[in-house]
């Protein structure tokens, strides 16, 4: 299938996005752990066709692999690979297990706050996730939690929680990382902490997050005071507004007689 014709003027790109960092210029930061002997493909081309494929919903090594050959040498060149083929299900697998998922969750999430930098969002969404296919037998899959910016649709950082952390540190974490500033912070009631509280308000940023049954004094708290706003307002709209009329007196003038 033929994506143009000849003489066909390529669209132009907005002019926001026009002195943004590319995608693969971003990945050629990534450390690579490999030996600089025997390297055949590119860091930055490898990544760039995970990326690529997992887009078009490709999300296994084999189907990865698969696209990159059926889009041939074009696709091969225009990615960065020198000899015009993209790599085998095993030389994927044997590259893609080297790299830090740490150092690249951070070039990724450089990429995606440079092509946000100059449009405004106003929130953040902060929610855990368990990746979809990474349970494998008895093995847990893989949770994340995400830092989503709902205005820009970008998902501006995530954290892996391992057995030796939960939700509520991972939380922590990305708020070191996160643009909180000026931004309304929301959570589910996994992160209604004191200290992630404390965190945000220390980042210049405020806070929504939900308060279940299980911090039942917390919840009460809130009750109490909501239901003592409403009180407040209700007793106001009953009163008069200039107060009680004052009393007239009986039979006698201003003078008294």
């Amino acid at each position: 299938m033929r994506l143009g014709t000849a003489g066909a003027s390529r669209p132009s790109l907005p002019k926001w996005c026009d002195d943004r960092p590319r995608l693969l210029e971003v990945l050629a930061d990534v450390p690579d752990p490999r030996s600089r002997h025997g390297q055949i493909h590119p860091r930055s081309a490898i990544l760039g066709l995970v990326a690529l494929a997992m887009l078009q919903g490709r999300t296994s090594l084999t189907a990865i692999s698969r696209f990159g050959r059926q889009h041939g040498p074009p696709l091969a060149w225009a990615l960065g690979f020198r000899r015009g083929k993209t790599p085998t299900v095993s030389t994927l697998s044997r590259t893609l297990r080297r790299f830090d998922a740490g150092e690249l969750e951070a070039v990724f999430a450089r990429w995606i706050q440079s092509r946000v930098a100059d449009r405004p969002f106003g929130h953040i969404s902060r929610d855990g996730k368990t990746l979809r296919g990474s349970r494998d037998g008895t093995v847990p899959g893989v949770h994340l939690v995400a830092a989503y910016a709902p205005h820009v649709q970008a998902v501006l950082r995530q954290v892996r929680v391992d057995a030796k952390t939960n939700e509520h540190k991972a939380a922590l974490e990305l708020l070191g990382v996160l643009p909180a500033r000026g931004k309304v912070v929301v959570g589910d009631a996994m992160f209604c902490q004191r200290d992630v509280a404390a965190a945000v308000a220390g980042a210049g940023g405020d806070y929504v997050l939900f308060v279940k049954d299980n911090q039942k004094a917390l919840k009460a708290d809130i009750e109490a005071g909501l239901t003592f706003e409403d009180s407040a307002r209700r007793l106001a709209a009953a009163a008069p507004p200039y107060g009680p009329p004052a009393p007239v007196g009986r039979g006698r003038g201003a003078d008294g007689q």
